[in-house]
């Protein structure tokens, strides 16, 4: 029954004309916490890609946002491009729509794109934060709460409310469903075909599964959008059949070549700017850093921080200028990971050298709600004016011990290997003759699975035959930027 409401639901929505609609004026309120958290948290996410294709996504964004519903569309909606490695798009109340060039990547046309930033501009149209916010403060934090918290880098100051904001959109299935009907809507009125709809759903679930097949190796974390954007087959499914009830499947805009100009030279995965995951490892090649973290353990690179997490514990590392001593530095990483309200012992740190740095390891046992946790903190004196460390989280009575080789492993790199890491781009590659799938996917930059990225990345299956003159995209290596 549901189903059918649905389909009705998409083809009524269809053919509405958009001033039909009540106008939806944002509040206030909202409107000013999102200008006033927007750069803190363009910051803490990886920072804004400027320049043209910046500027390609915002167009995108205001055509599709202008048949929203939302009152002065141009002036109340903003579309930002984050330079972030994680698949994601979300959108707060206050009007801000953010996606990320790690997105972009896995997309193969504009209608593809109009679809996801419709969506999110459904989101701000149906109010439905507001709706997830009273659901978020029903949940108290206890000490062990923040802990976690602040491990996960959800933020300081005034972003810490933000980075919250998005751990609560993570929207019920009813939600998505229909942000999902709603941005059909934009994107039909903006003249896009409605079969970018299931099209970025599939991408986006291929490459979901192909990252949890790759993950045990690549040592990365599951993309953000797994979690704060549930995908299902019958979602795809639904999209699709809404887009067909339509009636204007197959039919619009989807300015593939233009969308795929836009796309090369987009940086994917890690920026070298902000340091690279390659397998177990994370190298830092500007400020020479590198270490490995345990078997099954991931990691998350963030603009400040490296977030890891296995099954025995969590932990992160970060650092950079600091005047005092070591044993200061650690009483600062714990009242950082406690959000300054830690009130446990923390014992003297033990001192030792590791790869020629003076370091100060200690341990502090923690009573919370949910059982005894061990925080530990390992602080280096990487050099006079800068301390690097690692806060770990483990289960009452491990101590260090699930992190003993990822301390051990902290050392300095040679300009030689620093020079050696370059960014993955992507490239759009016009099929010649005789190019096969296989002969492709050699090319690209990684060290495994080349042949199942390729044909995820391009909708592509094993057997699929290539003609020539086709546009497919490929992933190599680039150059850094200035």
């Amino acid at each position: 029954m549901r189903r059918t409401v649905l389909l009705l639901t998409a083809a009524i929505l269809a053919i509405t004309p958009a001033a039909a609609q009540r106008l939806r004026y944002l509040n206030p309120q909202d409107v000013a916490e999102a200008q006033r958290d927007h750069a803190e948290l363009v910051r803490e996410l990886g920072g804004a890609e400027t320049g043209p294709r910046a500027a390609y996504v915002e167009s995108v964004g205001r055509r599709v946002g202008s048949f929203s519903g939302v009152a002065n569309p141009g002036h109340a909606l903003h579309f930002t491009t984050l330079d972030s490695a994680v698949e994601n798009a979300f959108s707060v109340p206050g009007g801000y729509v953010y996606v990320t060039r790690q997105l972009l990547g896995l997309m193969d046309d504009e209608s593809q794109l109009a679809f996801a930033l419709g969506h999110e501009v459904g989101h701000i149209a149906a109010d439905h934060a507001h709706i997830r916010e009273q659901y978020a403060q029903r949940n108290t934090l206890g000490v062990f709460g923040q802990i976690v918290g602040a491990i996960f880098g959800q933020g300081i100051g005034n972003v810490l409310q933000a980075r919250s904001a998005l751990d609560v959109l993570s929207f019920s299935r009813e939600q998505e469903y229909e942000a999902d009907t709603l941005g059909l809507r934009y994107m039909i009125a903006a003249g896009y075909d409605p079969a970018g709809a299931s099209g970025i759903l599939a991408a986006l679930s291929r490459n979901t599964a192909l990252q949890s097949r790759v993950q045990g190796r690549t040592n990365r974390r599951t993309p953000e959008w797994a979690s704060t954007h549930p995908l299902s087959e019958n979602r795809m499914q639904q999209a699709f059949a809404e887009a067909r009830a339509t009636g204007r499947l197959g039919k619009g805009i989807r300015n593939r070549d233009v969308f795929l100009g836009e796309l090369e030279g987009l940086y994917v995965d890690d920026d070298p700017a902000q340091g690279v995951i390659e397998g177990p490892t994370f190298t830092h090649p500007d400020l020479r850093i590198q270490f490995s973290v345990p078997q099954g353990y991931l990691m998350s690179n963030g603009t400040d921080a490296v977030t890891i997490s296995g099954s025995a514990g969590k932990a992160q590392f970060r650092g950079g200028r600091f005047d005092g001593s070591l044993d200061n530095a650690v009483l600062l990483a714990f009242r950082q990971l406690t959000r300054g309200e830690f009130n446990f012992p923390v014992p003297p740190p033990r001192h030792l050298t590791v790869n020629g740095m003076p370091t100060a390891i200690t341990t502090a046992r923690v009573n919370t709600d949910s059982g005894v946790i061990d925080a530990s903190v390992a602080a280096y004196q990487w050099d006079p004016q800068r301390v690097y460390y690692f806060v770990m989280l483990a289960p009452g009575g491990y101590g260090t011990a699930p992190f003993t080789p990822m301390i051990n492993s902290l050392r300095r790199i040679s300009a030689t290997e620093a020079a050696a890491i370059r960014p993955r781009v992507i490239h759009i590659e016009t099929v010649r003759p005789g190019d096969t799938v296989v002969s492709l996917s050699n090319r690209m930059a990684y060290r495994d699975f080349k042949l199942d990225r390729f044909l995820s990345l391009n909708g592509l299956a094993p057997n699929s035959t290539l003609a020539p003159g086709q546009r497919v995209k490929l992933v190599v290596y680039g150059t850094r930027r200035g």
